[in-house]
């Protein structure tokens, strides 16, 4: 892939961060005061090019930005993105006679499904989103909507108990339902987020890991001890991708055991696959065998949320959200009663976004995302997978021939996905490793905690990675940082 003709901005490209002088300069030349008369075109460019976006990461240029899994913007991407701003479609309503926006939103998600082998039989409730969050936020209000009416059809109450409808309390009330619980293991802090914006609160989010060993893993016997809990529904959250570790909380013969679970007690299953629903383009190879294990059964969920400006490297922001319950959706997400939002009378098989998620003014995010999927295609996009793979495993490798560092949450290289998780052996050095590894400004990583103590996090997503080159810049970096004492 080449370098793109829309990248104007004089940042330096081999930095993974501003250094100190350019921060200061962009913050410096901010122009506070709003002119009484504008500055003109031309101006403004030369003072966004020259003076602020030097101040900006390098999480889509530098190739060696690793604090957080942020793709790289392909050409493609690129490109769409600049025509989606040129055109300015608001993806609100199915309006065929007058743009072919939600058809292209449609078809995109349509190919997206291709890529993940995600069936659109099975999951025909789908929409683009802000990101993960957005989508998370969206499987638990389905789920918190279908626990409560789920609960209501069991006792064979003569009216719906929707929680849409009534309130959730009301709904609750007549459902029988004296609580919801959400079980997770190591779930993302965006769960704790959608449990409070949804009412069903922070402390409703049970966490139930298999052991100190593997916590991101689910204890299936506890799981099924808590949902027969009199009185409470459940939603059960799976991280496919643990956000600090790379682990997947569940195999196929789990995932299978859980749907059984799930359907007996009435609970919904939800997947957050931000970080791991990639895996599922994987060939299933012995190299990818425990990944393939990961994925496995990710179909049998009710939701599954995925990071598109993640996984297939097209601008922020841009989620997306895939759900077997589409009934639930316009339940859920509808908006009744707005004329001046009404849509085509003509019938279609394309709802109307608006009616599938949170928001009614929507940018054309599928626009990135449709161009990005057909320039490359299902091949380039395992391709890139695997590099960013190989990267992660080799740097995982040399982490665990070192006297230096440990590797975790353990040393089998075959369960490594695209992040890197690692602590220096030494306290001191441990205690410093991060800002150490970031001073060149040539890499740059996150810092997060694992099991009480400090550890460092590399996360591969970007397109630009080139294995070697990488792996040379890394244990640089590395090798540098360990001769501090």
């Amino acid at each position: 892939m080449n370098e793109n003709n829309l990248d104007f901005s004089s940042a330096d490209v081999s930095r993974a961060v501003p250094d100190e002088a350019a921060l200061q300069h962009a913050q410096a030349s901010l122009i506070p005061a709003l002119p009484a008369v504008g500055l003109g075109f031309e101006d403004v460019k030369k003072h966004m090019l020259d003076d602020i976006s030097p101040g900006f990461t390098g999480s889509s240029r530098c190739p060696n930005y690793y604090a957080y899994t942020t793709g790289a913007v392909t050409d493609a991407a690129l490109f769409a993105d600049w025509l989606a701003a040129t055109y300015d479609q608001n993806v609100h309503s199915h309006l065929p006679q007058e743009t072919v926006a939600t058809t292209v939103e449609a078809t995109t998600l349509s190919l997206l499904q291709q890529l993940l082998s995600l069936k659109e039989s099975h999951f025909p409730g789908r929409i683009f989103t802000t990101g993960a969050t957005a989508s998370n936020l969206l499987g638990i209000a389905l789920g918190r909507e279908f626990v409560v009416a789920e609960a209501g059809r069991r006792n064979s109450l003569p009216s719906p108990t929707s929680v849409a409808k009534l309130g959730l309390i009301e709904a609750c009330l007549r459902a029988g339902v004296q609580d919801i619980q959400v079980l997770a293991t190591l779930p993302h802090s965006s769960l704790y987020k959608a449990a409070s914006v949804l009412g069903i609160g922070r402390d409703s989010i049970v966490l139930l890991p298999l052991s100190e060993d593997e916590p991101w893993k689910f204890d299936l016997d506890a799981l099924a001890e808590n949902l027969s809990r009199s009185g409470v529904k459940t939603i059960i959250s799976i991280s496919a991708g643990e956000v600090a570790s790379g682990r997947f909380a569940t195999n196929g013969t789990e995932m299978a055991r859980i749907r059984t679970l799930a359907d007996q007690y009435g609970a919904w299953i939800h997947v957050d696959g931000a970080f791991g629903l990639q895996a599922l383009v994987l060939p299933r190879t012995e190299e990818y065998s425990a990944l393939n294990d990961g994925v496995a059964g990710l179909h049998l969920a009710d939701s599954i949320t995925g990071d598109a400006h993640k996984l297939l490297n097209v601008p922020y922001d841009c989620g997306f959200f895939f759900t077997r319950h589409s009934e639930l959706q316009p339940t859920v997400f509808g908006n009744p009663g707005a004329a001046y939002l009404s849509t085509s009378g003509t019938s279609s098989s394309i709802p109307s976004p608006l009616n599938l998620g949170l928001e009614n003014s929507r940018r054309f995010r599928a626009l990135p995302v449709y161009a990005s999927l057909l320039a490359y295609g299902r091949i380039w996009y395992r391709s890139l997978l695997e590099r960013q793979i190989a990267l992660a495993r080799r740097v995982a490798s040399y982490i665990v021939d070192s006297t230096v560092y440990e590797l975790l949450p353990g040393n089998d290289l075959t369960k490594v996905y695209m992040v890197v998780l690692f602590r220096a052996r030494s306290e001191s050095l441990n205690a410093q490793l991060v800002s150490l590894l970031n001073a060149s400004k040539r890499i740059h990583i996150s810092g997060l905690p694992w099991k009480g103590r400090p550890a460092a996090r590399i996360a591969v997503g970007t397109w630009r990675v080139d294995v070697d080159r990488d792996y040379g810049m890394i244990v640089e970096a590395l090798e540098s940082a360990s001769l501090v004492r």
